[in-house]
C-alpha cells in the first residue's frame, strides 16, 4: 500500500494534468465538489491537494468564481497609480514580497533634489525588497519614502503589508506619479539577489509618486527581469494603453 497522503497523490495527479495541457493556463478547474466525486475524497482532502498547487504557483483560487489554473501572463498597467504589487495581486497571480532592509538612511541625491528644499543630511526611509512571481525572483524593488510618512510605516511588516497600503492606512493620499521605464543590464550585486548572470536584459523603472498637494511621497528605483516580463501597448483612437506582461 502507497505511503503517498492521498491529498499529495491528488495534487502530483492535477499538477501533471496542468503541465501535459489537459489543464490549459486561465482554464477553470472543474468544481470542488465535482473533483471531490471524482477523485472519491472528501471536500477537506481535495482542499489539501488544492492547497498545494497553489503554494507552488500552479492554480489561484478567486473567491465566488472557482480555480483557475495560473495564466501564462501577467500584466502591469502602467497608466494607474496601483503598484506593480497591487497590480499582480488584483489578477490573482501568487506574488511573494521578501524583504531585505528596512531602514532610515541619508537620503540620496535622487531624492533630495525631488524635494527641493530639503536640508542638507537630509534621512529618509530606505525599503528593500525582492519580489517573487510564480516562485520566481522577479523585480528587485528599492523605495525611499520620504518624511512624515517614513517614521508612520517603519514599523510595518512589508512582507504582508504592500508599501502603498501601509502609506493610505498612514493618512497619505496618492494622487499622481511620473514614471520612466528604460532599458538596461543586470548588475553583479543585483544578479545575485535575482538568481540570474549578470549582464542580463532588465528593465529600469524609475517611479516617483506625489500627494494631493504636490509632496514626493515615494520615490522607486525597480530592476525588472528582461527575461520575465515585457512591455505591450495597446493604442486606441483615444488613448494608450501600457502593460508589463512576464514571460512563463
Amino acid at each position: 500500500m502507497s505511503s503517498t497522503p492521498r491529498y499529495r497523490a491528488i495534487a502530483d495527479d492535477l499538477t501533471g494534468k496542468i503541465r501535459s495541457g489537459h489543464y490549459r493556463a486561465g482554464e477553470a478547474l472543474p468544481a470542488q465538489r465535482e473533483l471531490s466525486a471524482s477523485y472519491g475524497v472528501t471536500m477537506m482532502t481535495l482542499r489539501q491537494a488544492l492547497q498545494v498547487l497553489s503554494g507552488e504557483g500552479l492554480i489561484v483560487q478567486r473567491a465566488g468564481r472557482g480555480t483557475y489554473v495560473t495564466p501564462a501572463s501577467a500584466e502591469y498597467p502602467l497608466d494607474t497609480l496601483r503598484s506593480l504589487g497591487d497590480d499582480l495581486r488584483r489578477q490573482g497571480h501568487p506574488l511573494r514580497t521578501e524583504v531585505l532592509s528596512v531602514a532610515v538612511r541619508r537620503a540620496p541625491r535622487s531624492l533630495t533634489r525631488l524635494l527641493g528644499d530639503a536640508p542638507a543630511g537630509h534621512r529618509a526611509l530606505r525599503l528593500v525588497r525582492v519580489r517573487h512571481l510564480l516562485g520566481r525572483p522577479a523585480v528587485h524593488q528599492i523605495s525611499w519614502i520620504a518624511e512624515p510618512h517614513a517614521s508612520a510605516v517603519k514599523g510595518t511588516d512589508f512582507t504582508e503589508t504592500p508599501l502603498y497600503t501601509a502609506l493610505a492606512d498612514a493618512g497619505a493620499r496618492v494622487h499622481r506619479a511620473t514614471e520612466r521605464v528604460r532599458p538596461a543590464l543586470l548588475t553583479a550585486p543585483v544578479a545575485a539577489l535575482l538568481r540570474r548572470p549578470a549582464g542580463g536584459p532588465v528593465f529600469v523603472s524609475e517611479r516617483a509618486t506625489y500627494d494631493d498637494q504636490g509632496a514626493l511621497v515615494v520615490l522607486d528605483h525597480a530592476t525588472i527581469l528582461g527575461e520575465l516580463l515585457e512591455i505591450r501597448a495597446e493604442r486606441k483612437a483615444t488613448d494608450l494603453s501600457l502593460h508589463w506582461v512576464s514571460q512563463p
